[in-house]
């Protein structure tokens, strides 16, 4: 975040005119809003099987959520940050910080996204198996 800043600040210094470009302004701001409500859709949906710390160790109330927007996504909660952050940058016409948040992130899900599969498949059996091969990760390039 404090790179954007200082992207932000530096261009708005010596190069104003990258940052008057109000069309994509207003497509960062769709990105967050929709990043954000896949987001809160995800968390809502999921409930308490919902956490920030990836579960190394089953335990008896663990369901595998695959209904609402599960449905449609393995991993949506990442998938709106993704969106969200990235569409912070093109709110805010920032070039360098968006190519860099994108990559940034995509790298860190790269490397999350297996870690955690491991054990839902683990927990779940045939069940995860069975699920992720219908539903795309939510992500781009990572399945």
């Amino acid at each position: 975040m404090s790179f954007a800043m200082v992207e932000h600040l530096t261009e708005s210094l010596f190069f104003p005119e990258i940052k008057g470009y109000l069309f994509v302004s207003n497509i960062g701001l769709l990105m967050v809003l929709v990043g954000e409500i896949i987001r809160k859709i995800a968390v809502v949906t999921a409930g308490r099987a919902f956490t920030h710390v990836i579960r190394i160790q089953y335990e008896d109330q663990h369901q595998l959520v695959t209904h609402g927007i599960y449905r449609f996504m393995r991993h949506p909660g990442y998938s709106g940050f993704l969106l969200w952050a990235v569409g912070t940058q093109v709110m805010l016409c920032n070039p360098v910080s968006t190519v860099v948040f994108a990559l940034v992130l995509w790298r860190f899900f790269a490397r999350r996204i297996p870690y955690e599969e491991f054990f839902l498949r683990q927990f779940f059996g045939s069940q995860y198996e069975e699920y992720a091969r219908k539903v795309h990760s939510g992500l781009p390039f990572i399945n």
